[in-house]
């Protein structure tokens, strides 16, 4: 078992890319009040991974109880809008929380620039997405759970990273 978070602010496609990851379909509107909780299982070479998949609210009203879904987490996945700079400020501010409450290597963390399928209004460039999650030791993906780009990719990658010692 392997329980993944997923962070972010409203808006950013949290529950479609666990959708699109989970049921291989999209879903344009898919408000989440509170936390989602998904499963699903992964084949990697040289185990079977079975993520449990909390998908948390964005809206600030919700976000100071999102800190109980952090407890025994493995993973978690920071995701921002491509198309919105104030997405990535506030993943940022996520993963000070974050931060607060597992040491470094604790807990596999992935920031996530999602939407791709809006390149033509991105806000955020690919280099910027890099250079905080370089700059701060975590994987990086830009996804679209609307076009199913990267998304079973960031899942494998935070699979992957996995010691399996959590």
């Amino acid at each position: 078992m392997y329980k993944v978070v997923l962070l972010g602010s409203m808006s950013v496609g949290k529950s479609s890319l666990a959708y699109r990851y989970v049921r291989n379909d999209f879903r344009e509107f898919l408000p989440t009040v509170g936390c989602s909780f998904f499963t699903q299982t992964l084949k990697l070479e040289e185990a079977t991974v079975k993520f449990e998949i909390w998908d948390t609210a964005g809206q600030e009203k919700y976000q100071s109880v999102c800190h109980l879904y952090y407890r025994d987490a493995h993973a978690a996945l920071l995701v921002y809008d491509i198309a919105s700079k104030e997405t990535l400020k506030r993943a940022k501010l996520w993963l000070e929380d974050l931060e607060k409450k597992f040491l470094p290597d604790e807990i596999v963390i992935a920031l996530v620039g999602n939407k791709t399928d809006l390149a033509a209004e991105r806000e955020v460039t690919t280099e910027e997405g890099e250079e905080f999650a370089r700059t701060k030791g975590l994987l990086f993906l830009e996804t679209s759970a609307k076009s199913n780009y990267q998304v079973n990719d960031i899942f494998m990658a935070i699979g992957e990273s996995s010691d399996g010692s959590r």
